[in-house]
């Protein structure tokens, strides 16, 4: 063969190879192109999310004010406000390095504290997962607020709210959820099902609640001499409706929100949202219709609210049928542990039944009806979660409202709770005009309305 043949068959790779090479540059500058889009998308679907998460503190603040006495509406508003302005800041501080730091044994976590010392991640998506899971921090600390209402010191508040987001929440947080970032927790490494947190931020949030209720003791004249529970009405339940209709936008971002990603799977999770928290409505709607023969609305709307807290740990999981089931079971379980706890503890939104009670049936929900099929073992790991919970949150959360009563006394005096918080704890009126305009009649309908100057 020819010098000249022998480099013309050295050239026959290079001719097939250059189209090759041709064509493949367009599809790897498409793929290139697709991801970066995915990305930004999962970038703008998270912080929306955790805007519309950060929204439902404006849901929690219109019941809890709704459900309660109007000589108590400033004050139940600066609690609100501040479980997410001091929440946001503590968990920046210290929260979140507890939850999500690199992990010590599975059990806590030892740096990301100022969100520094970060390694393996974005800075930009520190930042964006960081706003995300602060707003979660604000609801477990919001929950307390209404068990406590309308009895209690706001200083003594403020230092618990810190707690709760900057420790307690984050703690049990780390076991959970810790490998969602950089660490890794215990309870998750035996497959412990919480998807968006029906233990994890409510039931904390319940038990807390639970421990402040049991520490401070009941509003007066809730009890009659022989125990017996009396109603305290609430002085707006438009109001509370309004905040109810607020948190269940809100959960759309709460539940979607939690896969941090633009992706397909929000349809399931956003309809088995919106499905269990019908059903729990109509369920406490009915439960109550049968009960006591009309169907009562605050019920209805904590059916509401049970039905949401019941699909979150499971509403990436069930099917429909099953996230429905979910929340009618939900929408019962609320009307009758109100009752039953309303014998032992005075909570005015009844904060421990919709988050505490339907929080544990909704992780255990996640593992009877879970999409892979039924398993005894799930269902044993999610009892354990449960119980977790429950082991970690209360006796600590009791122990610091106690401390705390010794320290400060928490519970506002008969006398001044009687003219309300508002008066005493920030020297305003949340409707000043009811006195005045009961000052010009006879007064009566002011009586009902607003405190006694």
């Amino acid at each position: 063969m020819t010098p000249r043949a022998r480099f013309a068959l050295r050239l026959i790779p290079l001719l097939v190879l250059i189209p090759a090479t041709a064509a493949a540059a367009p599809q790897e500058a498409a793929t290139a192109a697709a991801d970066a889009v995915q990305l930004n998308l999962n970038y703008v679907w998270t912080i929306l999310a955790a805007a519309l998460v950060f929204f439902m503190q404006a849901g929690f603040a219109l019941l809890e004010t709704g459900f309660t006495q109007a000589k108590n509406a400033v004050n139940i508003i600066m609690k609100n406000v501040m479980d997410a302005s001091a929440g946001a800041l503590v968990f920046f501080i210290v929260g979140f390095g507890i939850m999500f730091g690199s992990s010590w044994n599975g059990f806590i976590g030892t740096d990301g504290f100022f969100l520094t010392g970060i390694e393996g991640q974005p800075e930009s998506w520190t930042y964006a997962f960081y706003f995300f899971q602060a707003v979660f921090a604000a609801t477990a600390a919001t929950i307390v607020s209404g068990a406590v209402a309308e009895r209690i010191k706001f200083n003594g508040y403020l230092v618990f709210s810190i707690a709760i987001t900057g420790l307690i929440y984050p703690v049990f947080g780390a076991w959970a959820w810790g490998g969602l970032f950089n660490g890794g927790g215990w309870l998750e490494s035996l497959g412990f099902i919480d998807f968006a947190g029906s233990t994890v931020v409510h039931s904390v949030g319940g038990w807390a609640a639970l421990a402040g209720a049991l520490v401070i003791g009941p509003r007066a004249g809730k009890y009659a001499p022989d125990g017996t529970p009396r109603e305290i009405p609430g002085h707006s339940l438009p109001l509370a409706a309004l905040g109810v209709f607020i948190l269940w936008l809100g959960w759309f971002g709460f539940n979607a929100g939690s896969t941090t990603a633009g992706s397909t799977d929000i349809a399931l999770i956003a309809m088995n949202t919106f499905l269990a928290a019908g059903a729990g409505a109509v369920l406490a709607m009915a439960t109550t219709w049968i009960r006591g023969g009309t169907p009562d609305a605050t019920m209805t709307l904590n059916g509401v609210l049970g039905g949401l807290v019941g699909i979150t740990a499971g509403c990436a999981s069930l099917t429909p049928g099953f996230a429905i089931l979910t929340g009618a079971v939900a929408g019962v379980i609320v009307v009758f542990a109100t009752y039953a706890l309303e014998k032992i503890i005075d909570d005015p939104v009844g904060a421990v039944a919709v988050h505490g009670v339907c929080g544990a049936w909704g992780t255990l929900a996640a593992g009877l009806f879970a999409a892979s099929g039924f398993s005894i073992a799930q269902v044993g790991v999610q009892v354990v979660g449960i119980a977790a919970a429950f082991a970690w949150t209360f006796p600590v959360s009791y122990a610091l409202f106690y401390i705390l009563d010794q320290m400060i006394e928490l519970r506002i005096n008969g006398d001044l709770e009687h003219k309300g918080l508002d008066l005493h704890e920030h020297d305003v009126r949340a409707y000043p005009e009811f006195i005045a305009r009961a000052a010009e009649g006879d007064g009566s309908a002011h009586e009902s309305a607003a405190p006694s100057p």
